[in-house]
């Protein structure tokens, strides 16, 4: 009637038998906390998901610090087409180096790490160029793949991506530089091409503004910071801001302009919004340059444009968008010689259980500074 089981042995079933105990209990011991969600905008959770496991070329990251930013926010909200359900937010992390696929050369066990947050294959013509930000390949941790909201994370491409922390520099820190002051940092530096003494208006006063505010500042610049709540521009001020305007009080372009005597050679939107996108680029004195760097998603995608300004006025409009592993050295070294100080940005640290709440908040714009999980 069994005919398969007269061909087993007791033996061999308990081989099985016990094969089966040990494999579950290593399924059961190769796991992670981690917070995900199964439906956009739906119910964030925190439960016991199976640990990553490293490819060829790439690692696994143990997280100690990760950052919450908008952008997680616009993943949860469904806005971004690279999020697959079921998903694990988080892109701005810091941590140690758990384990290491069989191809990568650079990096070994127990390294302390972080990665930008748009990682790059190394094989298209744009990482042949040092370009990596726009691979045409790119990897994203909590976008293209499960993040940093979780005990562990893989990284691919691990030697043409990861960076190298300073012993000096906690991983609170390394958290804060994630997407938000790198994303800055490019953007005022290197696209935006600020020089000392400009006028640099910054719209938005969160992670990427004031990160923006302060490294203008420190390249010798004259910041404006604009928001809606007074504690952000206060903020913004003790950062390197030489004047405020609240937009809920004021004409923005018009306060801008005269603050700046007739416009500014820089304008930064930092939020990413049609109104903000406008103000920026109607605060341009001729010949002025515009850094979109914050996202423009959902009913904000596809802004108007004042074209008429922008032709007859001669001013750029500059996309921005992170910035390449190799392009760290230099910030790190100017962070260590205390030249920048992004943890002063640094809000508060909380729990994964109580990010899952800060990060549903993140669309009233409460609070100031960079949340940070701390593991």
């Amino acid at each position: 009637m069994f005919p398969k089981f007269e061909s087993v042995c007791l033996t061999c079933l308990g081989d099985i038998l016990i094969k089966a105990i040990l494999l579950d209990f290593l399924n059961n011991s190769l796991s992670m906390l981690a917070a995900y969600f199964e439906q956009f905008r739906g119910p964030i959770q925190v439960a016991t998901l199976p640990d990553p496991t490293p490819g060829p070329n790439a690692v696994v990251i143990r997280v100690h610090a990760t950052g919450i930013c908008r952008s997680d926010w616009h993943g949860w909200q469904g806005h971004d087409s690279d999020v697959h359900l079921p998903h694990v937010p988080g892109h701005e992390l810091a941590g140690t180096i758990e384990a290491v696929g069989a191809g990568v050369r650079k990096w070994k066990r127990g390294d302390r790490v972080t990665v930008p947050f748009c990682v790059g294959c190394g094989d298209c013509p744009q990482c042949h160029q040092g370009q990596q930000q726009i691979c045409d390949h790119y990897f994203q941790p909590g976008f293209t793949a499960w993040g940093s909201f979780a005990e562990y994370v893989a990284i691919d491409h691990a030697d043409h991506n990861l960076v190298r922390l300073p012993d000096e520099m906690d991983f609170n820190t390394a958290a804060v530089l994630g997407c938000r002051f790198i994303t800055a940092w490019r953007g005022v530096t290197a696209q935006g091409r600020v020089r000392g003494g400009e006028w640099v208006a910054v719209h938005g006063c969160g992670g990427v503004g004031l990160s923006a505010i302060m490294i203008a500042a420190a390249f010798g610049a004259n910041p404006i910071a604009i928001d809606i709540e007074e504690e952000k521009l206060a903020l913004a001020k003790a950062l390197g801001a030489v004047a405020a305007v609240n937009a809920r009080q004021s004409d923005v372009v018009a306060a801008v302009r005269e603050i700046s005597k007739g416009g500014v050679q820089l304008s930064i939107d930092a939020l990413g919004s049609h109104e903000t996108c406008r103000n920026s680029i109607l605060s341009l004195r001729k010949q002025g340059r515009h850094v979109q760097l914050g996202l423009l998603s959902g009913s904000e995608a596809n802004p108007p444009l004042p074209m008429g300004a922008v032709i007859s006025n001669e001013l750029e409009i500059i996309g921005s968008h992170g910035m390449q592993a190799h392009q760290f050295p230099g910030m790190l070294d100017l962070i260590v010689a205390g030249k920048i100080q992004p943890q002063r940005m640094l809000g508060k640290v909380v729990s994964l259980e109580d990010g899952i709440q800060e990060l549903m908040d993140l669309n009233s714009f409460k609070g100031t500074g960079v949340t940070v999980i701390g593991f």
